[in-house]
């Protein structure tokens, strides 16, 4: 770590531990005396701030709707370095998925007053338009979908726009959603189970759902309790392609052409359709 940002922080040891691709990620001890407290410590260039501030704003977000997350204690620049301190969690409890699948639809249950967020943040390291909008396919194509095949055609993929036509008599409600839920986003401490790394919005919950099945997917307990807490609508099979592909494209544009077969597979889905 940065020395001037630990002397700035008044931290009295250091540890790093993994906490993503992007950050610089530590355990860290704050204080010298008997009330030291370890914390969580994200750093990175001070290009990060504004993403550090977003995320702060998710976890809060979150955490008033109930969701277990950790909570966000300061984010800034200091020292060359932008940086966001978070409550340190021990992720060692047991693997209640079940807990997790209900912890979700009650934070689905939180509605907003149109789709979007009041804030623009982001999905990984890319941008995520936020705005408001009264109408959930129109959001979709213009602030998630449409914005990411037009940066993978700037990064030199030809990606055609799927037909937004599978959202049509879909009545889709403005909940609250994590964002970027996938396996890796998702933990357990022996208070139960935990989120973090949001990308927070009010969307269709389907979208969150869809997320969780990629890049290894949850067990089926997970599923089986956010069904029995609140049922999924007919449609959710083909619907979760159309959102899916919102999260293969950005990785698409992140990490190069490996995804593009599942990209194309994707678009050819929802074709048949």
């Amino acid at each position: 770590m940065n020395p001037e940002l630990q002397r700035f922080l008044a931290i009295s040891a250091v540890e790093p531990v993994a906490g993503g691709c992007i950050h610089d990620c530590y355990r860290v001890t704050i204080g010298r005396t008997a009330g030291r407290t370890a914390r969580f410590i994200k750093t990175n260039e001070p290009r990060y701030g504004d993403a550090f501030a977003a995320e702060a704003d998710g976890l809060a977000a979150l955490r008033a709707a109930g969701m277990r997350a950790p909570e966000p204690l300061s984010h800034g620049v200091a020292a060359g370095r932008a940086y966001l301190v978070l409550e340190f969690l021990d992720l060692g409890g047991r693997r209640d998925f079940t807990e997790l699948g209900r912890m979700l639809a009650a934070a689905h249950r939180q509605s907003g007053p149109r789709f979007g967020w009041e804030r623009d943040n982001y999905i990984g390291s890319t941008p995520q338009p936020n705005g408001w909008c009264e109408d959930w396919a129109q959001f979709w194509i213009e602030r998630r979908i449409g914005p990411q095949i037009e940066l993978a055609k700037r990064n030199g993929f030809d990606i055609p726009t799927p037909s937004m036509k599978i959202l049509e008599h879909h009545e889709a409600e403005p909940s609250l959603l994590h964002g970027d839920l996938w396996s890796g986003n998702a933990g357990f401490t022996p208070r139960g189970p935990v989120v973090f790394d949001p990308a927070v919005y009010y969307g269709d919950r389907e979208a969150d759902l869809a997320m969780t099945e990629l890049f290894g997917g949850f067990p089926r307990e997970f599923y089986r309790a956010y069904n029995d807490a609140w049922p999924l609508e007919e449609g959710y099979e083909r619907r979760k392609h159309l959102y899916n592909l919102y999260h293969l494209v950005n990785h698409l544009n992140l990490f190069g052409g490996g995804y593009l077969a599942q990209v194309m597979t994707t678009l050819q889905l929802l074709a048949s359709g």
